[in-house]
């Protein structure tokens, strides 16, 4: 099992559970958890051993508050020290590399949102499979709000297409905060859920889809993920076929009954 110092990871009859573990900074986003949660989805890439994962995030006050400010206040933002554009951007780079590694994972993700999700955090959020939301989330831009652009870490690429590129566009601008019952609405969530019962509905959802067919599971992620870029119906269908296809042979190798098709 992997060792993380940011991270927390356990996994157990399938079903895998990565905690954010930096309650103290409400699971802010330092270099070190960056680096630590690539590392993770690339591991995730040829894990056989957990076939869904269950985001959340230590403590009580939220899944992630986005960048660590007074990190980024020392290095990025730091007047004093001299311009390094390619220091910047490699470090850019490390972010955005986790929303791609949480999308190329094949497992499907399932993300316990509570409190502030916070630039990055709402990142981390959009590259899940599913977001399940206590009644306290909140979801927000806030790149714009602390000078960056609000278009960061793939949310310029989530969000228009869960909730339309109008109300995407009202948000990553204005850094609004996103509440849940607005959040559910618009589609971002799947469902509001009581904070003291959102892990246990996580679970629940896993252990329907640890029901599946292994490869169905990760052909369906495949599929839904290729096919948001498609472009158009018949290239769709041709990236179905072809998963149905394997699916099915794989139902025929476990003398399984296709009776449920």
């Amino acid at each position: 099992m992997e060792k993380y110092s940011t991270l927390l990871y356990e996994v157990q009859d399938g079903l895998g559970v990565l905690t954010l573990n930096r309650p103290e900074l409400v699971n802010a986003m330092s270099v070190t958890m960056v680096e630590e949660l690539n590392s993770f989805w690339r591991a995730r890439r040829h894990d056989q051993e957990a076939r869904v994962i269950i985001l959340t995030g230590a403590g009580d006050k939220g899944l992630c508050s986005g960048l660590d400010l007074k990190e980024a206040r020392q290095v990025t933002f730091n007047p004093d020290a001299d311009l390094d554009i390619q220091g910047i951007y490699r470090v850019q780079v490390l972010f955005s590399q986790v929303a791609l590694g949480m999308r190329q994972a094949p497992q499907p993700i399932i993300v316990t949102c509570f409190g502030a999700m916070m630039g990055g955090g709402l990142s981390l959020a959009l590259a899940g499979c599913v977001r399940l939301a206590s009644p306290d989330a909140r979801f927000v831009a806030q790149y714009i709000n602390i000078g960056t652009g609000g278009a960061d870490v793939g949310s310029s690429y989530f969000l228009p297409r869960m909730i339309g590129a109008g109300r995407a566009y009202e948000f990553l601008l204005t850094g609004d905060d996103i509440d849940a019952e607005t959040a559910y609405r618009l589609g971002l969530v799947s469902r509001i859920v009581p904070r003291d019962k959102l892990m246990d509905e996580a679970r629940a959802m896993a252990a329907k889809m640890l029901r599946k067919s292994p490869l169905g599971l990760r052909m369906t992620k495949e599929a839904v993920n290729c096919n948001l870029d498609a472009a158009g119906l018949e290239q769709a269908l041709h990236l179905e076929d072809r998963n149905q296809t394997l699916c099915m042979t794989t139902i025929r190798y476990e003398g399984q009954s296709t009776n449920t098709k």
